[in-house]
Formats: C-alpha cells, structure tokens, sequence
C-alpha cells in the first residue's frame, strides 16, 4: 500500500491517502474512494483516529483518505472554509483519478462530528457555493454520496453550547445551518448516531434527515440507543474511554459498506 500526502492549493489544508496498487488478477482496475473528514470541534484533527477510519475502509477494497482542514487557529470565523476544503480534495481525486486508480463516480465523502458539519454542508452547496468559491467545474466536486456519523448539522441545535463559539464560527448561523440548505442537487446520505450523545444532540441528525425526505433524497438513518460522542469504529481500537467500546454500535461500518455498495449499482 501506498501512503501519499498532498497539500491543497490556496489552503493550510493537506490530504493523507493509503492507496491499493492494482491486482493484476482482478477485472476491475480502478477502486471507490472515501475521504475521511475527521472531528475535533474545528479546533484540532484526531489524526490518530482519522488515519484508523481511513484504513478501515481501506481494508474492504476503498482508497481511503483523511482530510486535515481548515481549524479555528488558522481562520476566524472560520465560515465555510473546511467546506471549500473538501471541494478541493474532490477535485484533487478526480484530477488524480488515473495515477490513484480511482473511480472518479464513486467518491464519498463520511464526516464526523464536526467533520459531519462539514460533509452536510458540501452536500447542500458542492454545485453553488463551493463550485462559484473555487471556479471549478461542478462536475468535479459531485459525490456519489456522503456518509455522516454523529453530525452537527447546525450552530443553533445544541453544539457549540454558547454564542461566543458561535461567533468565532461563523457571523451568519444560518449560512452553517444544514438542514436548511438541502436541495435536489444533495446526494444519497447514510446517517448513523447514538440517541443519548451528551455533546452532540441526536436531534442534529434527525433534522438533517427531515430535510433530506422533504427534498426526496434518499437516505438511511441508524440511532443507535446508547453511546457516548466521539465513538469512530465504536470498537476497542478507536475507544477513547470503556463505554466507548460499543460491539453493536460498531455495526454501522458493516451497514455503511453494504449500503455504499448498494448505492453503486
């Protein structure tokens, strides 16, 4: 396997990917791609826990990246910076599409935590807002899905927890508030989260996905009924405290690659 780094034009942001070569037995020559887009509440990047998300899916067949962006200590209010982030890293995997032996209509973003923020927010806005901010042609910057776990979806649904935060977010909550954003143009989304998250509220994501069935996208939804924030695997290898070692939450993988493999034919 192939470990690449590659930092993004006009940004601090950088993209790690761990790239398959090629079986020459195999019939099929070019692989999907997922792009990890870690949490950290926009003030840091668990890489340690990016590059564990990253090498899962890896393990099933995906040239799988983690995406460092835009944070807190860089920008303020940080705006949709990580969000224009995650257009170029788009873009980036479909210029490289040959050289990384990517299927450039099978790129999926997965968000988590305030990653989810992120990957909402590009669902809602990859053809306008990113598309007109970077000059690039919408067709490079279209997922063929997005995947979120665990989401903020809004400043204003119970994460950040005061208006200072906020400030340094954004001067326009609206502007970051997903669920008021979905159009025709948003992509299948897979949603997972625990229904008792003490940072984030469930209530993130049930917003989100009310605003997906109003607009007809499809989407799936798993709450899981106990968890704490933060769970990534939700095994032993990602558990940053016993509770967050969570066997039936770990399910959501296995649910999310059988839904992502679904969502190809």
């Amino acid at each position: 396997m192939q470990v690449i780094t590659q930092k993004l034009t006009a940004s601090s942001a950088q993209l790690t990917g761990y790239l398959h070569q090629p079986d020459a037995n195999a019939h099929q020559t070019t692989l999907p791609a997922i792009i990890i887009v870690p949490g950290g509440s926009y003030t840091h990047i668990p890489t340690a826990q990016a590059e564990s998300l990253a090498m899962a899916f890896a393990g099933h067949g995906y040239q799988a990246f983690y995406l460092e962006y835009t944070l807190l200590g860089d920008q303020q209010p940080l705006e949709l910076a990580p969000v224009l982030d995650l257009g170029r890293a788009m873009a980036l995997l479909r210029a490289h599409a040959d050289e990384w032996h990517i299927d450039p209509d099978q790129i999926t973003p997965a968000g988590f935590s305030v990653g989810g923020h992120i990957v909402a927010l590009y669902n809602d806005y990859w053809r306008t807002k990113v598309a007109t901010a970077l000059d690039i042609e919408s067709a490079m910057l279209k997922p063929k899905s997005v995947i979120l776990g665990y989401p903020v979806i809004s400043p204003k649904l119970g994460f950040p927890k005061d208006d200072a935060t906020i400030a340094t977010w954004t001067a326009t909550p609206d502007v970051l508030a997903a669920e008021q954003h979905v159009t025709a143009d948003n992509q299948p989304t897979f949603i997972w989260v625990t229904a008792d998250d003490p940072i984030v509220p469930a209530a993130n994501a049930l917003a989100y996905t009310t605003a997906l069935a109003t607009a007809e996208i499809p989407y799936e939804l798993h709450v899981f009924k106990h968890g704490p924030h933060g769970l990534a695997l939700a095994n032993a290898q990602t558990a940053w405290k016993p509770d967050a070692d969570q066997p039936h939450v770990a399910h959501w993988l296995t649910l999310a690659l059988e839904w992502l493999a679904d969502n190809r034919r």
